[in-house]
């Protein structure tokens, strides 16, 4: 080979790396983010207005929420494929049967960011649940039924679906936290987030077991449903409730002394850190997320005595 033709394969040979370099990606300069419910409860207008703060500090997302009507998992699995089409960057979901929509959640996560958030999905390949440990919550639960029923008795558990896991979660708490004692567990009646099914369930348990010493709802709504039952039958006082979450009605029984107590999350937390966490990881920060999965925003007991300022800041968070 000639000297000039040595020269030019030597030039070409060296800018072929150069050639074959790609170009870095930029960052989106604005992320879609879902955040998905699991039913139609007033529970999710908190995590609503937790969603809205952190869209409104982060300025470059955007986020959709989404709420299934019915409440059913074929419902939530139409939701994510549409999400899936318009092409969101992270999806926060409260999954309503983890162990079958397992499957369905893992090719979600291979197009998306996948956080849980409310009820888990363990077994996925989710990048992080945020919320509660529905666990040590019905163990809170389960002592509030324990100070009750001082003497024990009968009582009855009402949720919408048993399957789901915190519904899971909440009742092996509680059952944790009665062992030893003289409480005794009849059954768990569920109502497939039917309101009208959850007040029936209440009325059809008052009149088979009118000895029941205490009605005990572990999603949101089965609160009123039980204290509404409960009023119509004139059995304020005499049959105790303990039950989840703030709806309206629900810190009203408290205050009036109708309910004994409620365990409450902090769906406003959900809300924000699910968006402002996915957002912090899809531009970069990983440890943001634990290497447990797990980010636990902590439960609170409500009272008599704790539920008029508790009721103050919950309308604070929600601007009313």
């Amino acid at each position: 080979m000639c000297a000039v033709a040595w020269v030019a394969a030597f030039i070409i040979g060296c800018s072929k790396p150069e050639q074959q370099e790609q170009p870095i990606a930029q960052p989106k300069a604005k992320l879609k983010l879902a955040f998905l419910s699991n039913n139609a409860a007033n529970f999710w207008t908190i995590a609503r207005r937790g969603c809205e703060a952190a869209q409104k500090a982060l300025t470059d997302v955007e986020v959709e929420f989404r709420i299934p009507g019915s409440g059913s998992a074929a419902e939530q699995q139409q939701i994510l494929d549409d999400l899936l089409a318009k092409g969101e960057d992270g999806i926060a979901i409260s999954p309503i049967d983890p162990d079958n929509q397992t499957a369905m959640l893992n090719r979600v996560a291979k197009q998306a960011l996948l956080v849980t958030q409310d009820s888990d999905a363990p077994k996925s390949d989710r990048a992080c649940y945020i919320g509660t440990d529905n666990v040590a919550a019905g163990q809170q639960a389960g002592d509030m039924i324990k100070e009750a029923v001082p003497q024990g008795g009968r009582i009855m558990v009402f949720v919408g679906k048993r399957d789901a896991q915190n519904a899971r979660d909440r009742y092996n708490g509680i059952v944790t936290a009665l062992e030893g004692s003289n409480v005794t567990i009849i059954d768990v009646r569920t109502d497939d987030t039917d309101t009208v099914r959850a007040k029936n369930n209440v009325k059809d348990t008052l009149v088979n077991y009118p000895d029941v010493a205490c009605l005990v709802g572990l999603w949101n709504y089965n609160g009123p449903a039980i204290l509404n039952a409960v009023k119509d039958a004139g059995l304020v006082s005499k049959v105790k409730i303990v039950c989840f979450d703030e709806e309206e009605e629900t810190l009203a029984g408290v205050a009036e002394g109708a309910i004994h107590a409620t365990v409450v999350q902090q769906p406003f937390e959900f809300g924000r850190l699910a968006i402002a966490d996915m957002a912090r990881y899809l531009r970069g920060d990983k440890s943001v997320f634990p290497p447990s999965k797990v980010l636990i925003v902590p439960t609170k007991i409500i009272k008599k005595d704790n539920v008029d300022a508790f009721h103050k800041q919950l309308k604070e968070l929600l601007g009313k």
